[in-house]
């Protein structure tokens, strides 16, 4: 029999070099590639945007890379996240659930954050998550309740994105999504009719 490795844990993870950018997740390491240019644009005018809300709040705003200690098996590095008890931040991490956590998607990292992450941060406490798509650009607003995320709102770059833990924070999309570099054009679903549907009168249609 092959003997079975131990989950790895965060005296482990502290262990590792500083410039190894990993994350812990049930003892299992996984490498984090770098970001891109768009993720970090974004990410960028996250802060410039959140900032001004949290300063005086009784709440810190963080950016990667920040340690989060979830449990001795679990330690991730969120692109945003809010601390409202200040018992958690710890000179070397943040320890436990974040009021608030921000995640900005990928192609590399889709289903990291959609379903790995997502489960350990409903299952860890935090209480709202932002999954965000650069493009085409999307923010989907998930709540906890009752150990599970549901979806409070999705927006796209023409929407006010609207907090639940936070009821006074509310964030223009518009002119976040400004902020980004062009991309190329996506050919998306959009409104119109086939040119075989006819909406005139009967003796007018088409024969």
């Amino acid at each position: 029999m092959i003997p079975q490795k131990r989950p790895l844990t965060f005296e482990d993870y502290r262990s590792w070099p500083d410039e190894s950018r990993c994350e812990l997740i049930d003892g299992q390491p996984y490498a984090m590639s770098s970001p891109s240019s768009l993720h970090q644009v974004l990410s960028t005018s996250l802060v410039l945007a959140l900032t001004p809300f949290f300063r005086g709040r009784g709440c810190q705003l963080f950016h990667a890379p920040m340690d989060v200690k979830l449990s001795e098996n679990d330690v991730v590095q969120p692109d945003l996240l809010v601390a409202c008890d200040p018992k958690q931040i710890q000179a070397t991490h943040i320890e436990g659930a974040p009021r608030l956590v921000v995640e900005i998607l990928s192609p590399s990292t889709l289903r990291h954050d959609r379903v790995r992450k997502l489960n350990l941060y409903a299952r860890a406490g935090v209480a709202e998550y932002w999954l965000i798509t650069p493009h085409p650009f999307m923010v989907e607003v998930m709540r906890l309740g009752n150990g599970m995320f549901a979806t409070a709102g999705s927006y796209t770059e023409t929407g006010r994105l609207c907090s639940c833990e936070f009821p006074e924070l509310e964030l223009d999309l518009s002119e976040l999504y400004a902020t980004l570099p062009p991309q190329p054009p996506i050919d998306e679903v959009r409104e119109g009719l086939p040119p075989y549907v006819y909406t005139g009168s009967p003796d007018a249609a088409p024969r």
